[in-house]
């Protein structure tokens, strides 16, 4: 049944229009005026003369738009970031006055290995990244909180299970201690053993499943004259401080202001303070040669200090290790004030060695000598110095029996002569 469609075609302006279309093959219908849009649905309203490349526009979601313009704008301010990190720093600073704008250029690093040099050997920074690792700072302490410091120092690592070298000055008369590693980790530390007369020591610390970089140690008898060097430690409390320095001067004979014992010595002229006492003195391939020391520090020059070669030290670290003190080493059981010939006349005595106390766990405690005697002869050898004591005895070991001559000054002045005899004490305690 057809569409009642006469008002509908009322509407069309002519009948030729209508015609027209037939003609021409198209479909045409003539929409009423007086039709609603939802009234449409009742004609065939096609028309074939619409340009089909022109699609209708589809509208865009809200949460795509959001999204594109988050991503504009992170990159946006990325790109600014960059840009502004780049330029900051040439941006300078504009003087009104002047109307001239100063500008500090700065520049990167050049390209290449910032660690390592061509012939092998570590660039200063070089020397930081691979030996820091192996040097702790040691805090000693005298009560358990262990809250309060009362001296500290440096060591060396010697072994991945904890072993540590350091000066005995640094640990002597300490009740507890804590080493430090590079990453900040803090551990107690036990005394293993030291030697006073050497000024070396080893300590130890346990730490679990987590194993240690210990140090690598060179040869000290290939050090060099003019040689580079650089000191590792914690002067002042200043954790992993490096000097940098040359070797002065080779396989000096130097003397421990504590103990006066003689130990071959590297000198330097890399910064050595109290807080370096333990560190490692080491040469440009990141070799541990020398063990540093304030003791053998000159108080008296500047830029003058000293190490134990690492040579000396070997087997004296070796020997702590293995027994926890050093065999062999003995004491003749007394401390005396040395009398040289402008000495003795200022005090009115013979020259030689004052003696001024007396160890009773010693067999010289046996002898028959008092103190304020004064030794002038040890086997046969005129004595007035640590130095002379120690070439008269030497070649002796603990056990052996030293002949001595004493003099005994008297209050009315008078002066008595006596010869002694004692046994050398076999010295386990690392005093000296």
């Amino acid at each position: 049944m057809k569409p009642d469609t006469d008002s509908s075609i009322s509407q069309c302006e002519n009948e030729s229009q209508m015609k027209q279309s037939a003609d021409t093959g198209s479909s045409y219908s003539c929409i009423p005026e007086n039709r609603s849009e939802y009234e449409i649905g009742y004609f065939t309203c096609t028309s074939d003369y619409r340009d089909k490349s022109i699609r209708p526009r589809k509208k865009i979601k809200p949460g795509i738009v959001l999204i594109i313009s988050s991503i504009a704008f992170v990159s946006a301010f990325s790109a600014f970031c960059m840009i502004s990190e780049l330029t900051h720093l040439q941006s300078g600073y504009y003087s009104p006055k002047t109307g001239a704008t100063v500008i500090l250029g700065l520049n990167s690093k050049p390209s290449g290995d910032e660690f390592l040099r061509e012939d092998g050997t570590y660039t200063t920074a070089g020397i930081a990244k691979h030996v820091l690792p192996s040097v702790v700072e040691i805090l000693t302490y005298n009560d358990i909180t262990m809250s309060v410091p009362v001296g500290s120092g440096s060591g060396v690592i010697l072994s991945e299970d904890g072993y540590i070298v350091t000066n005995a000055h640094v640990i002597n008369n300490a009740k507890y201690l804590s080493a430090s590693l590079s990453d900040k980790s803090k551990y107690n530390a036990e005394v293993i053993g030291f030697d006073a007369k050497t000024d070396i020591a080893v300590i130890k610390i346990t730490t679990g499943m987590k194993k240690l970089t210990p140090a690598q140690f060179g040869n000290s008898d290939e050090v060099l004259q003019g040689e580079q060097v650089m000191a590792i430690g914690n002067p002042g409390g200043l954790t992993g401080s490096i000097s940098g320095g040359y070797v002065s001067g080779i396989k000096r004979k130097i003397r421990a202001d504590s103990t006066g014992f003689e130990m071959e010595c590297i000198q330097t002229d890399a910064a050595i303070s109290p807080g370096n006492s333990g560190g490692a003195l080491v040469n440009m391939y990141g070799q541990v040669i020398g063990i540093t020391s304030s003791k053998y520090v000159s108080s008296s020059y500047e830029g003058l200090g000293f190490a134990i070669t690492i040579n000396e030290a070997k087997p004296i670290i070796e020997e702590l290790t293995a027994n926890g003190y050093v065999a062999g080493r003995f004491r003749v059981g007394i401390t005396f004030l040395a009398l040289n010939e402008y000495a003795a006349s200022a005090k009115d005595l013979p020259e030689g060695i004052l003696v001024q106390s007396i160890d009773e766990e010693c067999d010289i405690a046996n002898s028959g000598i008092q103190k304020d005697d004064v030794i002038t002869e040890v086997e046969g050898k005129k004595v007035n110095s640590y130095d002379s004591l120690m070439e008269a005895i030497e070649g002796k070991k603990a056990g052996d029996t030293v002949h001595a001559k004493i003099i005994r000054v008297h209050d009315d002045k008078s002066r008595e002569t006596i010869d002694i005899e004692f046994k050398l004490m076999d010295d386990k305690s690392g005093n000296y």
